[in-house]
């Protein structure tokens, strides 16, 4: 069958800077998949449509039946660190990985059943499921592990913050920068640096059949709970914008979520203030302007 990628997945690489690594693998994507398949001895079923922002998505079956995932993720997105997070995560908290070959960016995961997200449940519900599942991820990372740490991270998306020409944007900008320092330059009470899932949040945990529900589309990273957890506060952020108490209820979101899984609820609100601003800045250099003010909005209540 055929492997042309999903309108999605090319309109968000498009979306970032391009180099010509991503370009060269949005090209020979077709080919990528088809040599995965054979690799792997695959049944196709289809192709998810419309799919992740930063991978081609294949609904197959092994050899032996089973039904299985095949992601196919350009090297930008660190393929090799998300194989590794899955592999030391052994199926706990997260979808199995099934198969280790690193060849051409290609992951073969345990199939979860993609259209049935926490998002599904009531808001009260759908927060105590993630946050459960988030919980089960946070573990010591290998040892000799080569993750990016949040340290290292942030510093790369500080450099960008900084350089937003949006006047409107500044002071934001300027109060997400000096959290970021002083809460890098301060040690947690509490975990430690635990291996996190860098990009979790409500449609990133799916129902599976072993348990109830388990994480996705990790892009992993080293560092304190507070950073992993503060991407869960903003989550439905459309709908607290729209909410006239959406700033208590985004105060309040803190506090709960923080008490829940003994995160120091300061710097969760650190956290969070600085990944709003982030994405939202994000948003605007690529020019998704509703949701930059969306996020940039929410950011000015934490």
């Amino acid at each position: 069958m055929a492997f042309e990628p999903p309108p999605r997945l090319v309109r968000a690489l498009g979306e970032a800077t391009r180099d010509a690594a991503t370009d060269d693998w949005l090209r020979r994507l077709p080919e990528l998949a088809e040599e995965a398949v054979a690799r792997h001895g695959l049944a196709v079923e289809r192709v998810q449509v419309p799919g992740g922002r930063s991978s081609l998505v294949v609904l197959v079956r092994t050899s032996a039946g089973t039904p299985a995932v095949l992601k196919l993720v350009p090297p930008r997105s660190r393929p090799d660190s998300e194989r590794a997070a899955l592999a030391h995560w052994g199926g706990m908290g997260a979808a199995r990985l099934l198969d280790s070959d690193p060849a051409g960016g290609a992951l073969l995961v345990e199939r979860l059943q993609r259209d049935v997200s926490v998002r599904s449940l009531p808001e009260a519900k759908s927060m105590l499921e993630a946050a459960g599942t988030l919980r089960r991820l946070w573990v010591a990372p290998p040892a000799g592990h080569r993750f990016e740490t949040v340290a290292e991270r942030t510093g790369r998306q500080a450099e960008a913050m900084a350089a937003c020409p949006d006047p409107d944007a500044r002071p934001l900008v300027a109060a997400a920068l000096a959290a970021r320092d002083e809460l890098l330059g301060s040690v947690p009470s509490e975990g430690g640096a635990l291996l996190l899932h860098g990009t979790f949040r409500q449609s990133k945990v799916l129902a599976a059949e072993r348990v109830p529900w388990l994480a996705v589309g990790p892009d992993p990273v080293v560092g304190e709970a507070a950073f992993d957890l503060a991407r869960l506060v903003r989550d439905r952020v459309e709908d607290l914008i729209a909410s006239p108490s959406g700033a208590a209820v985004t105060r309040r979101r803190v506090k709960r979520l923080a008490e829940s899984l003994d995160v120091d609820p300061g710097r969760l609100r650190g956290w969070t203030l600085f990944r709003a601003v982030e994405s939202g800045v994000r948003a605007l250099r690529v020019g998704r302007d509703q949701d930059a003010e969306l996020l940039l909005e929410f950011a000015g209540w934490v």
